[in-house]
């Protein structure tokens, strides 16, 4: 049997690439950002979800940021559990390894009772301290 090489032709030429790189800018705002890609779906005749496709593969995308429904910046589990981590002055990678698979509501009410008692245990501490002192 004989193999047969199947010829591909690229979507993007050279010449649409360099525009790309020239013409997106991730720097700019978010909204700017969305500009650019229709623009550069206009100007290539390319679809929008295509231009975004080779961007992200040229590594220049920068997705959208999350946001909460209160217009917030969206917190991801793994930065709460770091703040747990740090909270109890342990490792999260070694330690507390998995727990960011528990539900989002579990983890901020986790990490509100582990910062209050973080707090507490420092304050009993100071007390003692200056108790000691005092005497």
């Amino acid at each position: 049997m004989t193999e047969t090489k199947k010829v591909t032709q690229a979507n993007y030429s050279e010449e649409m690439v360099s525009r790309l790189h020239e013409v997106y800018k991730p720097e700019d705002s978010e909204e700017h950002r969305e500009e650019q890609l229709q623009a550069l779906s206009d100007e290539l005749g390319k679809g929008v979800k295509s231009i975004r496709a080779k961007l992200v593969r040229e590594g220049l995308y920068v997705k959208k940021e999350y946001k909460t429904k209160d217009n917030k910046k969206a917190e991801t589990k793994e930065t709460i559990v770091g703040q747990i981590a740090d909270a109890l002055s342990v490792d999260a990678d070694t330690s507390l390894s998995g727990l960011e698979k528990a539900t989002k509501n579990c983890l901020l009410f986790l990490r509100t009772t582990v910062q209050a008692a973080a707090k507490l245990a420092d304050s009993v501490e100071e007390t003692e301290v200056e108790e000691t002192q005092a005497e």
